[in-house]
């Protein structure tokens, strides 16, 4: 049996460049767009409807933009792996979306063979974010633990702090799924349920989390 390609949500307000990604998505039969929209309030609905593996969120949408579509979907306890897709490379808007659950911040003037390496890296449960971003990026997540935190670990039951160390090692819901020979429907919930305890908005602070805890035995 073939396995599933991972899905795909493309949010942004021009036709053209939704256009130009997803054609550039489909050059790789691991990757499915299964929709797209031109606004957050869409984005919201649809990605509740569809629980992608990935959301390529635009930041300077008219309207609710993606900063807000970010909160909003996290808020909502959206567990979708979200890349902010923008022309900002202003160090706050990246600190910005990081902190708010982004897991990811590539810039639009990425040559499309680099971009489309770094979607497949996202999908697959990495941090993205493009090369001349990185020291922003180190300043977003080099926050001390809050040992406030950290004690909320013992509150995960046996089967989530599993599914919490696989996260920490970059792995996918689908490959978690398959290695604990469980549907991706179940690990799931499993995340959305250890981020609520853990008070997270992205798998990149539960792993972030994780990985000092592990550092500090």
């Amino acid at each position: 049996m073939t396995e599933q390609p991972a899905t795909i949500l493309l949010v942004d307000d021009h036709p053209l460049l939704r256009k130009g990604l997803r054609q550039l998505i489909e050059l790789d039969d691991e990757l499915q767009v299964v929709g797209e929209v031109s606004s957050g309030t869409e984005a919201l609905k649809i990605s509740q409807e569809l629980s992608p593996d990935l959301i390529i969120l635009d930041l300077n949408m008219h309207g609710m933009d993606g900063l807000d579509t970010l909160r909003a979907m996290r808020a909502a306890e959206i567990t979708s792996l979200i890349v902010m897709y923008t022309v900002s490379d202003n160090d706050e808007d990246v600190i910005t979306a990081i902190s708010h659950g982004a897991d990811g911040y590539l810039l639009k003037d990425m040559d499309p063979g680099e971009l489309l390496e770094k979607i497949k890296e996202a999908v697959s449960g990495k941090m993205v974010i493009s090369e001349k971003l990185t020291s922003v990026l180190a300043q977003a997540i080099r926050k001390p633990e809050s040992s406030q935190r950290a004690s909320l670990l013992v509150s995960l039951t046996s089967r989530e702090m599993e599914i919490l160390k696989l996260i920490s090692k970059g792995l996918s819901n689908k490959l978690i799924a398959r290695e604990l020979d469980i549907s991706d429907g179940t690990v799931k919930v499993h995340v959305k349920h250890l981020l609520k305890k853990l008070g997270l908005r992205s798998r990149v602070e539960a792993a972030v989390l994780m990985i000092n805890h592990n550092k500090g035995k």
